[in-house]
C-alpha cells in the first residue's frame, strides 16, 4: 500500500530511492526500541524562492541527539545539510515543505546493545500546510506526565520519547478536544504533545525554562528573539497550573504547529475566547520572516537554489 503524500523520492544514506521502494526490515532496531531520533524543519516558498528554516540549527540538534545517545553516524552537518537541500531539489518542489531527518538504529538481532548497528539515516521532506485546522485550539490538561530528565536525555529529540506525547494526544483527541498540555513530575507547566507553550500576561510573555523539562525548541527561540525585537517582554520562568487559566492569552509554538493559538484549557476560556493581539501580531511578523521579507532575520534562512 502506498501513501500518496507528495513527494516522489526519499534520501536513504547518501541515494536516492522512489518514495514506495523507502523501507526497513521488520527487524530494524529502531522498530522494536525506539533508537532513532529526527528533526522536524520547514521550509517555505514565496513565489520565487523556497527557504529552509534555521536549517543549522536543525541539524545541529538532530547531531545532538544522535550524541547524547552514542549512536553514531556517518554524517557530518554540511552532508546532512547539503542532502536535505538536494531531496527538496529532486522532488521539484514549490511549495511549503515539511523535513523530516531520520537517523534509526538499524537491522540487527533482538537485544539493546545497539553499539555495532548502523545507523540508517533518510531525509523526507513533503508539501505541507497547518498542522492544527483551526485558527484556535481547545486542550486539556493531560494526566499524564512529560518525561523526567532523570529518565531519558530530554534534549534529545528521539523517538522513543514520543509515546509520552502519543498518551496525551490521544487522551485529548477521546476527550473531544484538540490537543493536551503536560505537566512535569514537579506538576508546573511543561509544553504541549508536540509544542512549546507561551502564554500573556499583562502583556509579558512567558514561557517555561528549559529546567522545566521542555525541548529546546527552535521556534520558540526564533520567537522569543523575534518578540523582543518587536518590543514585547519575555521572562522565561515556572508557570503553575492555575495560570493556564488566567492567562490573558496562551498559545502553542513549534515547527509544524507554528503559533497557534488556544482559546480554551480544561473547558476554561482563556482571555476573551479569541485570539489575541500577541498570537496574531507574531503570527505576522513570524510569516514575514520565514517568507524571507525581513532582512534582519535572513541569516536564519537558507535559500535551496
Amino acid at each position: 500500500m502506498s501513501i500518496d503524500l507528495g513527494a516522489k523520492y526519499v534520501w536513504h544514506n547518501g541515494e536516492f530511492v522512489a518514495w514506495d521502494d523507502a523501507r526497513v526490515h521488520v527487524m530494524t532496531n529502531a522498530l522494536h526500541y525506539g533508537t532513532g531520533v529526527f528533526e522536524g524543519i520547514r521550509a517555505y516558498y514565496n513565489g520565487n524562492q523556497l527557504y529552509i528554516f534555521r536549517l543549522r540549527e536543525h541539524v545541529a540538534r538532530l547531531l545532538n541527539s544522535i550524541k547524547l545517545y552514542g549512536f553514531g553516524i556517518d554524517y557530518g552537518s554540511e552532508e546532512l545539510s547539503k542532502a536535505i537541500k538536494d531531496t527538496l531539489i529532486k522532488n521539484g518542489f514549490r511549495a511549503d515543505l515539511y523535513i523530516r531527518p531520520l537517523a534509526i538504529k538499524g537491522l540487527g538481532p533482538i537485544g539493546l546493545d545497539v553499539r555495532k548497528l548502523k545507523t540508517e539515516v533518510f531525509i523526507i521532506a513533503m508539501p505541507y500546510g497547518k498542522y492544527f485546522e483551526k485558527e484556535g485550539i481547545e486542550v486539556i490538561v493531560s494526566s499524564w506526565r512529560r518525561l523526567s530528565g532523570q529518565t531519558v536525555p530530554i534534549l534529545a529529540k528521539v523517538t522513543g520519547h514520543y509515546v509520552n506525547s502519543v498518551l496525551a494526544k490521544l487522551e485529548a483527541l477521546n476527550r473531544g478536544f484538540d490537543d493536551a498540555i503536560l505537566l512535569n513530575e514537579q506538576g508546573r507547566v511543561c509544553e504541549g504533545s508536540g509544542e512549546n507553550i507561551m502564554a500573556v500576561k499583562d502583556g509579558i510573555i512567558i514561557t517555561p525554562p528549559l529546567s522545566a523539562g521542555i525541548l529546546d525548541g527552535i521556534t520558540r527561540r526564533s520567537l522569543m528573539e523575534v518578540a523582543g525585537d518587536a518590543g514585547f517582554r519575555i521572562v522565561e520562568r515556572d508557570m503553575e497550573r492555575s495560570e493556564l487559566y488566567t492567562a490573558d492569552e496562551l498559545f502553542f509554538v513549534g515547527t509544524a504547529a507554528e503559533i497557534t493559538p488556544i482559546l480554551k484549557v480544561d473547558g476554561r476560556t482563556v482571555g476573551s475566547g479569541n485570539v489575541g493581539p500577541v498570537a496574531s501580531k507574531l503570527k505576522i511578523l513570524f510569516t514575514d520572516v520565514v517568507k524571507g521579507r525581513v532582512d534582519k532575520y535572513r541569516k536564519w534562512l537558507d535559500p535551496v537554489w
